[in-house]
């Protein structure tokens, strides 16, 4: 072990000297603590927070892909009918590709839906009872009524539990369902209007979809928007991470009038958010980092300043500039790698944990967080990534290094002539 790295590691707190001149200097531990302590803090917090926003992140996408198909297959201004009488042989032609692990037909549509005096605004999807399993998981978000209800000719309808709620209804009920597309006639436009009745209702634990959201057997559905819906197949795909790829894909090998739109693109809006809303979360939390580089760079400028006389002590038995300059350098990196790793532990840690150590303090304040009328979901999801933790640690790692580079050459510049006759 060289001398620098000794004395280094001693000024920052991690070795002690032997006999009456080894011994640490109290007060320049301490700062040295603060800042290693500062540091610690930082990345733990950055840590855990962008963990909770992955976590919020994989959460909600789940929910929305519970109910939304990974790829969309469909004929732009086709009429619904004429695209579901060659459902299957687009079905066939995607199951091609290895990624693709179910398909199913689908119809489109915007509506109105009337109760009474209760009016509200549905995105109307033409579902197959029997197949919906291969592409979503709403037969298994049914809190009431059952999915194979919707059968053809039917004209049942399932609706999310928040939707219901507005218009008042529940199963067994009837409502009408308005189309934008009518007929117009000297009495003037004339909307088309069919009664449903009230199958299930489901509940998928995204508000906007729970909200807004209602299922009808795709055959009624083609009948009801024979001009004014979108129809096609629904797939989903081994892994839904590559439908962009696999979309991508299929608009090469399927017929040049039939169009694929992924999970990604349906979403586009909100995904985008969400990433902006980290990077910003990340450069916010990153300032508590950098405050604790600046207390770094304070602390070892006091160092330097209280070891001028041992700084020119070296001198005289014949240290260089550089190396006197590389003992503060290793001040400065232990106190920053050291702290780096007890935050990155720390963080990890609590971000593992998180779902054991919210709930405990809530109990022990008597609050909740999160109340479930309020948010989607009532528990603090957490999502550690690994490219997080290692874009923080060497985050801290770079600013802890850049940090000690003034007081190291300030130290450097000491005159021991200088030092020593004030001394």
């Amino acid at each position: 072990m060289s001398y620098e790295f000794w004395i280094g590691a001693r000024y920052a707190g991690l070795a002690r000297g032997r006999g009456r001149n080894g011994r640490r200097d109290r007060f320049v531990s301490f700062i040295a603590a603060t800042s290693m302590a500062g540091i610690a803090l930082g990345v733990a917090a950055l840590i855990v927070v962008l963990s909770v926003m992955n976590g919020f992140q994989t959460q909600v996408r789940d929910r929305m892909l519970s109910v939304l198909p990974h790829i969309e297959l469909y004929v732009p201004r086709a009429a619904p009918e004429q695209v579901l009488q060659h459902w299957q042989q687009l079905a066939q032609d995607a199951e091609k590709n290895p990624q693709v692990k179910g398909a199913a037909p689908f119809v489109a549509a915007q509506a109105m839906l009337a109760r009474g005096d209760a009016l509200s605004g549905a995105q109307i999807r033409g579902i197959d009872a029997k197949l919906e399993h291969a592409v979503s998981d709403i037969n298994q978000q049914m809190t009431e009524g059952r999915l194979d209800a919707l059968t053809a000719g039917g004209f049942g309808i399932v609706l999310g539990n928040q939707l219901a709620g507005t218009l008042g209804v529940g199963v067994g009920d009837t409502l009408m369902v308005l189309a934008p597309q009518g007929s117009i006639s000297p009495a003037g436009f004339t909307p088309r209007m069919r009664q449903f009745t009230v199958v299930g209702i489901f509940s998928s634990g995204y508000y906007e979809y729970d909200a807004s959201l209602a299922f009808v057997n795709y055959e009624d559905a083609a009948k009801v928007f024979r001009d004014g819906g979108t129809s096609g197949v629904r797939l989903r795909i081994a892994d839904m991470q590559k439908a962009p790829v696999v979309a991508s894909e299929l608009r090469t090998t399927m017929p040049p009038y039939v169009r694929a739109s992924d999970w990604t693109q349906s979403n586009r809006t909100w995904f985008a958010a969400v990433q902006t809303e980290k990077r910003m979360m990340f450069l916010i939390l990153a300032l508590i980092v950098a405050v604790a580089a600046f207390n770094l760079l304070s602390s070892l400028v006091m160092a330097v300043k209280d070891k001028q006389s041992d700084i020119a002590i070296l001198r005289t038995l014949g240290s260089t500039p550089g190396e006197i300059a590389r003992i503060f350098l290793v001040q400065g990196s232990l106190i920053g790698v050291v702290g780096t790793l007890l935050g990155v532990g720390l963080g990890m840690l609590l971000a593992y944990n998180i779902d054991v150590i919210v709930p405990f303090i809530e109990r022990m304040l008597g609050v909740q967080f999160l109340p479930q009328q309020i948010y989607f979901i009532s528990e603090l999801p957490s999502n550690p990534q690994s490219s997080d933790i290692i874009a923080i640690a060497v985050t801290s790692l770079v600013l802890s290094l850049l940090a000690t580079l003034y007081p190291s050459w300030r130290a450097s510049r000491l005159q021991p002539a200088q030092v020593l006759r004030h001394d």
